[in-house]
């Protein structure tokens, strides 16, 4: 009897070979800031949210496999565009995934147009990778300057925010939210006195909110992110800024700034988003889980972003039975709609855009924060049709061609 059961496993064992042989096998890159400041709006909080969508896809049912490999692009174009470039040639890397910091991703982009491989876009924010730098290798899930531009800027000027200065990042991110809230404030009727431009990671901003004290603008437009809009914040209130009547605009605001920041600092602060882990009982469960790998960490909807990107895509993959041609992967997402547990209903548009609502929140006051992490009340709710650009003004060539 032994050697027909020793028969018997090598059989088993021969097609369970053959069918490992067979599977489809995807390799996801999570290109991110890793270490500096924008690692606690993405970086390895973004690894854990993509390894959270491949598990809940459970690649086995598809006949698929599915790797997850990370790293640190130090906020560098040129690093970022090495990187793509090592993992399309040699790592055989499918998709990549987050890459905040909008002048790394223009970078990435570009390479994985030239590859066809798919790029996922959740950190960065810049409006142009869905108007004139549009690819059909890109699909933009979570929120872009437009966005941020219309819902926080389009706010505070209906509200007697009339007069602005800019304190912008310098570089593309920073330059395409001034870009797009400066005409929202001016289409509005308000007027911009004046901006500055402030290097990347900059620890001291005082001559750059001198200059915007000294404009007498109602609002300073804080057209950064991360790290710089903390500073920025923090060092404003030390300057006596609001005490003095004007107003901060975080134009791209997260839970981790507010959580670095403190409520009794950031309080007031109005902010647009797109997801907020304590907006519904889905969130809240998904936001457990990932913290289950972040402790003490909230999620920004960057890494709910990565998630639902993720997860979109390998529905696209499975549908395919390939992720080699990666147009063909993007053409599938557009065809499909998006359904997800985080962003819920939606549609990838021909740009690339994910259309999906947008929250105008503001920052409560420390005595209205019941337990961590309840720092956000709903102001407003933009809905789906009027959250992102419309298309005919992308200056996109993917839709003239269409």
């Amino acid at each position: 009897m032994r050697p027909a059961v020793s028969v018997a496993f090598a059989v088993a064992a021969l097609f369970a070979t053959a069918a490992r042989a067979d599977d489809i096998n995807v390799k996801i890159g999570v290109l991110s800031d890793m270490s500096s400041l924008y690692a606690d709006i993405s970086g390895p909080g973004s690894v854990v949210a993509a390894k959270m969508a491949v598990q809940d896809f459970n690649p086995a049912a598809h006949g698929m496999k599915v790797d997850v490999v990370s790293a640190d692009h130090q906020n560098k174009p040129d690093v970022g565009s090495n990187i793509a470039r090592q993992w399309y040639d040699v790592d055989h890397v499918d998709a990549i995934v987050d890459v905040p910091t909008s002048s790394v991703a223009l970078a990435v982009a570009d390479v994985t147009r030239e590859k066809n491989k798919v790029f996922l876009i959740s950190g960065a924010a810049t409006s142009d990778l869905t108007g004139p730098k549009c690819s059909p290798n890109n699909v933009h899930w979570t929120y872009d300057t437009w966005m941020l531009a219309n819902g926080t800027g389009k706010a505070l000027v209906k509200t007697g925010g009339d007069t602005w200065f800019f304190i912008t990042a310098d570089y593309a991110f920073g330059h395409a939210l001034e870009r797009d809230t400066t005409n929202v404030v001016q289409a509005n009727g308000g007027k911009v006195l004046g901006s500055v431009n402030v290097p990347l990671n900059t620890p001291d901003f005082s001559s750059y909110l001198l200059q915007a004290q000294a404009s007498k603008a109602k609002i300073i437009g804080l057209a950064n992110a991360g790290g710089d809009t903390i500073n920025a914040i923090k060092q404003g209130a030390e300057f006596g800024i609001t005490a003095g009547g004007q107003h901060f605009a975080g134009l791209l605001v997260f839970i981790s700034d507010v959580e670095a920041l403190g409520l009794k600092t950031a309080q007031g602060l109005v902010l647009t988003s797109t997801w907020y882990w304590d907006m519904n009982d889905a969130n809240r469960a998904w936001a457990k889980r990932w913290q289950a790998e972040r402790p003490g960490k909230f999620p920004t909807m960057v890494v709910a972003g990565v998630y639902s990107s993720v997860l979109h895509y390998l529905k696209a993959v499975a549908a395919l039975k390939s992720a080699a041609d990666g147009k063909a992967v993007v053409d599938k997402m557009k065809a499909m709609p998006t359904d997800d547990p985080l962003f819920g209903k939606g549609t990838v548009r021909v740009d690339g855009t994910v259309t999906h609502p947008a929250y105008l929140f503001e920052v409560k006051k420390p005595e209205e924060s019941k337990y961590p992490g309840d720092d956000f009340k709903l102001r407003a709710t933009i809905p789906a049709d009027e959250a992102f650009r419309p298309l005919k003004d992308d200056n996109c060539p993917l839709v003239t061609s269409n």
